[in-house]
């Protein structure tokens, strides 16, 4: 623990040891999605932006959503792809900025799946792709992918994951949540199949399964895979993958099984809980059913709530410092506060939580 911390704030500055990953402190800086990557590759003033978290005491770095080698993986031109010689040598060099200035950086390994609209760049041509061909309101876009195009798709994670373990990353984390491809295959309302990809809750959780053992198989047994998940979508705040602790067990097993060592919980508001008759939020739940660490995220020091993107206040840090010290979760992801400024970390660390600054969404058009 770094010295003269405030005892207020202490609990977010132990040092994190798992049997995979070691960070200095409890920090995480969230993945947010930027698109200041012309053509998809990450340029010096991306690579600069991830350093100054880094030179600020950021526990671990998670990149912006990172385009997995499929053409329909994302939607926008300056979205950073994980893929081709280009891309990857500007990701080669975020890490070395980052691990330069003391820090650890995972990727996160995205596709958008059937949230991307008709003729989005970077390839204009590619249709949309999801379990069922149908968008998050249940509607018909286009054909299901076939069992042979879902089997490509995992391959296309795994070849993503052995290029960020060839690059130097420290970890990855793969996208499961928010309504994305690997969510729309978790979510009734959007997976429909009749193969092994589909049916119940567990069927549902194959396509992530066998994600998470190709990418084990690609990194080996102590590359640290990160799994992000959510209950609510882009398109709706209240969907819910699952309605109690039962059903939450049915549906992290399999993940735990294929070999996934950190869970990355979102939720709008980390403080709310997430069943009936309990005050754990689901990051607690999680780390409760399967004894690995959880990063738990949602409004972390300020008054807003994600997702609305108006402008927010600071607020206190108590209620998030208790449920760290009572051990509710491990680790926590610092989503807003950290995009507009790069010294949070490090201001609350050295007790100058009065230099803490609001967050206003006009932060989403600059690189701080």
């Amino acid at each position: 623990m770094t010295n003269n911390v405030p005892t207020s704030v202490q609990p977010l500055f132990e040092k994190f040891n798992s049997d995979q990953l070691e960070l200095a402190n409890r920090t995480v800086m969230a993945p947010m999605t930027r698109g200041f990557s012309p053509g998809g590759v990450p340029n010096e003033e991306v690579a600069a932006y991830y350093r100054r978290r880094a030179e600020n005491h950021v526990g671990l770095i998670v990149t912006e959503g990172t385009g997995i080698g499929h053409p329909a993986s994302v939607s926008g031109e300056n979205i950073p792809l994980f893929y081709g010689e280009e891309a990857l040598q500007g990701w080669e060099n975020v890490v070395k900025e980052v691990h330069e200035a003391g820090g650890k950086i995972a990727p996160q390994l995205w596709h958008v799946g059937m949230t991307r609209n008709e003729g989005d760049l970077p390839n204009p041509e590619a249709a949309a792709v999801g379990p069922s061909g149908l968008n998050l309101d249940g509607e018909k876009i286009n054909e299901p992918l076939t069992t042979e195009e879902v089997e490509d798709l995992v391959e296309a994670y795994a070849a993503a994951a052995g290029h960020a373990k060839r690059i130097g990353f420290d970890a990855i984390e793969i996208h499961g949540a928010h309504g994305y491809l690997i969510d729309q295959f978790f979510w009734e309302q959007t997976n429909k199949r009749s193969d092994r990809f589909g049916g119940d809750l567990v069927g549902r959780t194959q396509f992530a399964v066998e994600i998470v053992e190709a990418c084990r198989r690609e990194v080996g047994p102590d590359f640290p895979i990160i799994f992000r998940f959510s209950q609510w979508k882009m398109n709706d705040f209240q969907a819910k993958l699952v309605e109690t602790s039962e059903e939450l067990e049915q549906f992290l097993n399999p993940l735990v099984e294929a070999g996934v060592d950190i869970f990355h919980c979102s939720t709008r508001r980390f403080w709310e809980p997430e069943f009936e008759g309990s005050d754990l939020n689901l990051a607690g739940w999680t780390k409760k059913i399967t004894g690995k660490p959880v990063i738990s995220v949602g409004s972390i020091g300020l008054d807003g709530v994600f997702t609305s993107f108006t402008s927010t206040e600071t607020s206190s840090l108590d209620g998030l410092m208790e449920k760290l010290k009572n051990g509710e979760f491990d680790l926590v992801a610092i989503g807003r506060s950290l995009l507009h400024d790069p010294a949070w970390v490090k201001k609350v660390e050295e007790g100058r939580s009065d230099e803490l600054k609001p967050f206003d969404k006009e932060a989403l058009g600059k690189l701080y």
